[in-house]
């Protein structure tokens, strides 16, 4: 099992720049990949950005490109999110996961993100 613990929300303007942060414990030896979802009401989630665990390579919404950085701290078993730039339509609740092959079966309980205009 993988827990995994996301934190750094909050209400911003738009504009403003936030980072995510996930933590991850448990069994993170055989993690494939770490990823952002996020979700709003009445919508279904989706991908916001991830990356590979062992070469850290990143993928990103076409949404997002070029505002969203996905890193690691492999020491810390953490993945960060930082979001630049923030619209009002990024607002949601994002959501940390965790693959150990090629589908994200761990989640986190999700951190409100609220840009206002």
């Amino acid at each position: 099992q993988v827990q995994l613990v996301e934190s750094g929300g909050g209400l911003v303007q738009a504009g403003d720049s936030l980072r995510l942060s996930c933590a991850a414990s448990g069994r993170t030896f055989s993690l494939y990949a770490m990823g952002w979802f996020r979700q709003t009401p009445g919508s279904q989630r989706e991908f916001v950005s991830g990356l590979t665990w062992s070469d850290g390579k990143t993928t990103y919404a076409d949404s997002v490109k070029g505002r969203f950085t996905v890193s690691k701290d492999n020491a810390k078993n953490t993945v960060f999110l930082q979001m630049n730039s923030l619209k009002p339509e990024d607002t949601a609740v994002y959501y940390c996961a965790a693959a150990r092959t090629y589908s994200y079966e761990y989640w986190g309980q999700g951190t409100q993100v609220t840009v206002s205009s």
